[in-house]
């Protein structure tokens, strides 16, 4: 997990534009311990800081075409890098192994097409041309190329936002880009979070969606086949070539395994994956001698006696790593100096996995495949209980979905990255996004009292513990131990006055905290990020057990309530507040 910084349209390059890039890229070393790299040219400066997973030993960046003419500063990794170099042989002279190379290929042909250079070409033909480029890449990436024989450069970022990556602009017309937010405080007038399956091409300004999909209408899904068998098998396939992509990996890997429904099945798949590997020369031979799974929590949490059974029973080497309540206050200042963001959910869930994600790298870890993205996927939240039709519960889906760059997908990423960790997501892999937002909503739906994810937890049972197939949903934060909520309420509670909380507003124009937690994280994050910028790019709706705004008119219950915990749904889960 690497961290990139990018300064474009520079008139007239200078030391001290470039020392103050390399400050920048300073911010962001804990992306990338392993190496740092830097290009100064033309009207462009392109900084990396390296976590090396594929090709250690050559695969620095920035990369260059062999011309030297492009350049091209990644963080991401492409899971079908071998396909489009065998497409590539003879044509393009690769200068390293690293997965990310290939992009330079793809854009070279790209600029190279018929018409490209034409003056009367359209937009939309451009846009045409760069979407048809980026849809080639099945991975998780956030780049910012320089054409430096044009003078054109071209930024973007995969289709959930697994990876972070934020957009700045000057008073001079300057133009940045960050993996993170840190780095642009203070440098620039104005940023804001990079959209994802956004690009931004210098000849045709601004940011442009080149991701979508028919799955984002409901039209689109409530006739397809109710096939359950079908449905089943197509996720068990899908969901299993997804992980066996994603453990590409040059260098030691683990698994995050909660015990928890997702992370058990990921973990599944890959012990029996993990086991060997196929030689480009036949031979066989394991990825590495055992896979390691690791838990956290709280002494007693509900999570970590489950997720010890997932591990007696696939055969991973197990680790279960325990926090104390102190621990855990004592580091979210930290916590929230590495996710950036005063997100009540985020901040509780990440604490623990910030903590975990030390212990991971003091033992050699560099990558770790989690269960993020399931339950935007499959309606796995419990208030999806609540959905009172298919359109509905697959409208939800679709905007949690687009909304996971500011939650889950940051937490993971970032918890992860502050120690130098990459995380994974097979569940957000492109192409089983596309196969579980197809299937008919009526066969996600959970009515009643029925289990959430049953089509995904019999696409998979036969792989785990009945009691963990069949475990009730139970969110990150609170599978910890639920008294790390209940500490978190009683300790904001006295920290925050009620003068100051009548004040919030005043203090706090921009998203005001709606309640004592959220005005203690928003205190922390301001003393960080002090800009309008850093305030706007968090985002502040009432919820309930993680809902979208919209989903609260589901049920009368949760009129007037804003409490993200699962406990907060009544009637559905078994330790209802």
């Amino acid at each position: 997990m690497c961290g990139i910084i990018s300064i474009f349209n520079i008139k007239e390059q200078s030391d001290d534009l470039r020392q103050k890039a390399l400050r920048m890229s300073q911010k962001i070393r804990h992306r990338g311990p392993d190496w740092s790299g830097i290009y100064c040219g033309g009207s462009a400066i392109l900084a990396h800081e390296r976590l090396s997973i594929v090709d250690p030993e050559s695969g620095r960046q920035p990369l260059f075409s062999p011309d030297k003419k492009l350049v091209l500063a990644v963080n991401g990794e492409i899971y079908n890098h071998k396909s489009i170099r065998e497409e590539f042989a003879g044509s393009y002279a690769y200068q390293t192994g690293s997965d990310c190379e290939v992009i330079l290929s793809l854009y070279r042909q790209m600029r190279s097409s018929a018409g490209f250079d034409a003056a009367v070409e359209a937009k939309e033909a451009i846009h045409e041309k760069i979407t048809n480029m980026l849809e080639r890449l099945s991975g998780i990436f956030a780049f910012a190329l320089y054409d430096a024989e044009h003078d054109e450069f071209l930024i973007a970022r995969d289709p959930i936002g697994v990876i972070p990556l934020y957009i700045g602009y000057d008073k001079d017309g300057k133009i940045f880009v960050a993996s993170e937010l840190k780095a642009l405080e203070g440098q620039c007038d104005h940023y804001e979070p990079f959209l994802p399956g956004h690009y931004y091409y210098s000849r045709t300004p601004g940011m442009k969606r080149y991701y979508t999909r028919d799955w984002m209408r409901y039209e689109a899904v409530e006739n397809n086949s109710l096939d359950y068998r079908t449905a089943t098998d197509n996720l068990r396939i899908s969901l299993s070539d997804a992980v066996k992509r994603q453990l590409m990996s040059d260098v030691p890997y683990g698994v995050l395994l909660s015990g928890g429904l997702d992370s058990s099945v990921i973990s599944a798949i890959a012990q029996k994956y993990s086991d060997k590997r196929i030689e480009n020369n036949g031979q066989t031979r394991a990825y590495w001698p055992r896979l390691h799974s690791f838990a956290v929590g709280l002494k007693g949490a509900p999570d970590l006696a489950k997720a010890r059974l997932v591990a007696d029973f696939i055969g991973t080497v197990h680790h279960e790593i325990n926090y104390t309540i102190q621990e855990g206050l004592d580091a979210i200042r930290d916590v929230i100096y590495f996710i950036e963001t005063y997100d009540v959910t985020t901040v509780r869930a990440s604490t623990p996995m910030y903590l975990l994600a030390r212990v991971i790298k003091s033992m050699g870890i560099k990558m770790v495949l989690s269960g993020e993205g399931s339950d935007e996927l499959f309606g796995g939240y419990l208030y999806f209980h609540k959905a009172p039709n298919p359109k509905a519960f697959h409208e939800e889906t679709v905007r949690k979905l687009s909304k996971l760059h500011l939650y889950d997908c940051l937490r993971a990423n970032k918890s992860l990255a502050a120690w130098g960790v990459e995380g994974r997501v097979p569940f957000l892999d492109k192409e089983f996004v596309d196969v579980a937002m197809r299937l008919n909503p009526q066969l996600k739906m959970c009515l009643g009292n029925e289990i959430e994810k049953k089509v995904l937890r019999d696409a998979f049972s036969d792989m785990l513990p009945k009691e963990i197939a069949w475990r009730q949903k139970e969110q990150f934060s609170d599978g910890v131990g639920y008294s790390w909520i209940d500490t978190l309420k009683q300790m904001t509670a006295t920290a925050v006055s009620d003068e100051q909380m009548a004040h919030a507003a005043e203090r706090f124009p921009i998203n005001p905290p709606q309640n004592k937690e959220e005005y203690f994280y928003r205190s922390i994050f301001a003393e960080h990020f002090p800009s309008d910028s850093a305030a706007r790019s968090v985002p502040s709706v009432p919820s309930v057990a993680c809902s979208t705004a919209e989903a609260l008119a589901w049920d009368s219950s949760f009129k007037n309530m804003n409490d993200p915990s699962g406990r907060a749904v009544k009637g559905i889960h078994e330790n209802a507040l």
